[in-house]
């Protein structure tokens, strides 16, 4: 047997053991097994440490994104731009390399999207840095991110002038302002009751799309605050798919069935 896994705390709401269940069994891999272990970021190292060779991938979830640095032997460019690990690929040798599938799983879910060159990106964490990278592949050139934290928000704006982009921040509470076609949403679900009051009071947000990474508890208070407002919402559950769609790949070496994937992920929110 072929194992992998997702890790986290708490991890008992991922959808990815779904996901990943999914693919295997439409990919015809009945030797692969996927499960779920709660394991925090002082846990990390030990558990990876007593893994055995049938182990062979790790979805990380929070807190372990940056954590999983000190782990893997081997970073992707993406993932150290990014500062965020959420993949973890068994090596020949015993070793781990480390992979960032979010920032792929963003570009999918909003590649549709007719952006007027700005974007506006809600936090300023990991994803809100895997956020940057993918808008610059989108070609998107001048981003404002809005955030509580300023310090952290102004390594996301360091980042995005790496590649070019113009980037300013605003408080969150201004979001809404000058928010170009394409919102990113990364707030944790606490701070999105704050975002949402400004969508509501927003007079008009038709045309821009809202890409609201959270997929738990759907809707949260931003996604409802900005289609009330006229906004087209994505959510989370697409970029989820699609980053589990690349890790599979990494795991097994075969294309993850994004549909097939999908419809599952449907089915199960809609029996939450």
């Amino acid at each position: 047997m072929l194992r992998a896994a997702v890790l986290g705390s708490p991890v008992s709401h991922s959808l990815s053991p779904v996901l990943h269940r999914t693919a295997y069994a439409v990919l015809g891999l009945p030797e692969w097994n996927y499960g779920r272990h709660e394991v925090g970021s002082s846990d990390l190292g030990a558990f990876v440490a007593g893994l055995d060779e049938t182990w062979r991938g790790l979805s990380l979830t929070m807190p372990l994104k940056e954590v999983a640095f000190e782990v893997a032997a081997e970073v992707t460019a993406i993932a150290r731009e990014a500062g965020a690990v959420n993949t973890l690929v068994r090596r020949d040798d015993g070793h781990w390399d480390g992979h960032n599938t979010d920032v792929v799983g963003i570009v999918r879910a909003v590649e549709h999207v007719e952006h007027d060159g700005r974007a506006t990106i809600l936090g300023s964490g990991a994803t809100a840095r895997s956020a940057a990278l993918a808008l610059g592949e989108l070609g998107v050139r001048d981003v404002v991110v809005a955030a509580r934290n300023a310090d952290a928000s102004a390594e996301v704006v360091a980042l995005l002038a790496r590649h070019d982009i113009e980037a300013v921040h605003v408080p969150l509470e201004q979001w809404g302002e000058e928010s170009g076609r394409l919102v990113i949403s990364t707030l944790a679900p606490a701070a999105s009751s704050a975002a949402g009051v400004v969508a509501q009071e927003s007079s008009d947000l038709s045309g821009t799309t809202l890409l609201d990474v959270v997929y738990a508890d759907w809707p949260t208070p931003l996604a409802r605050g900005a289609r009330e407002a006229g906004a087209e919402v994505v959510s989370g559950l697409d970029m989820l798919v699609h980053q589990a769609a690349a890790q599979v790949e990494l795991f097994t070496g075969r294309p993850g069935p994004v549909d097939a994937m999908s419809a599952a992920a449907h089915t199960a929110m809609s029996a939450r």
